[in-house]
């Protein structure tokens, strides 16, 4: 079993994500774990803080990383840094590398990942420097904080755990051109939208070709 713990300050917002389609299915099979974690419930102050203004001045707050080391001791299993190499620790950031379809297949071998979700201006980069082992982009482009990767992440490396779905549809090498019925749709302009003819055929061997140079 893969187990993903989730460092939020949002954990509702995995709700649905878990309990939907696949994810949920890979869950109820033992394939998989997720489990979000309230990053507020490592804090000590009556009001649960979990950031502060950044040293040398600047617009927002950045999470401390106080609570974030005390989350990941006593998530990580039995020693806190001292885990095994069946488990990493990740922070998402937009100055990460970048996740790819390599990167899931790896991390899909492994026992436990834990995924550092940060808002707001950031997170205090003592985190990506002493806690996380990898530094994580999912992309090009700014998000509102790291639980919408988190899920990207979760469902790309679950998708290559054995049993997770059917064999034929669990390959990327599958993702070309795809149509189906109606043979021929009209749209309200009066236009008619055809299937190429090559896939109507029967000739697999012409429709593999097809298929590979609409990619």
């Amino acid at each position: 079993m893969l187990k993903f713990d989730i460092i939020t300050i949002f954990p509702n917002i995995f709700d649905g994500f878990t309990s939907e389609s696949l994810i949920s299915k890979a869950q109820k099979k033992k394939l998989i774990k997720i489990q979000a974690h309230n990053l507020r419930d490592w804090t000590e102050d009556r009001h649960q803080t979990v950031d502060g203004k950044p040293y040398g001045g600047g617009p927002g707050l950045v999470f401390k990383v106080e609570p974030i080391f005390k989350a990941v001791k006593k998530i990580l299993p039995s020693a806190g840094r001292q885990k095994t190499k069946k488990s990493k620790v990740i922070l998402f950031s937009p100055r990460g590398k970048k996740f790819t379809q390599d990167l899931a297949k790896k991390w899909a071998k492994l026992d436990q990942l834990v995924f550092i979700c940060g808002r707001y201006e950031g997170v205090d980069e003592r985190v990506a420097e002493h806690i996380a082992d990898e530094v994580v982009s999912v992309g090009d482009y700014v998000l509102n904080g790291g639980e919408v990767p988190a899920m990207l992440v979760i469902e790309a490396v679950s998708r290559h755990l054995p049993g997770f779905m059917h064999k034929e549809e669990s390959s990327s090498k599958n993702d070309h051109a795809q149509y189906t019925k109606p043979e021929i749709f009209v749209s309200k302009k009066g236009t008619k939208w055809r299937v190429p003819r090559i896939l109507l055929s029967g000739n697999h061997a012409k429709i593999k070709i097809w298929r590979d140079s609409h990619k």
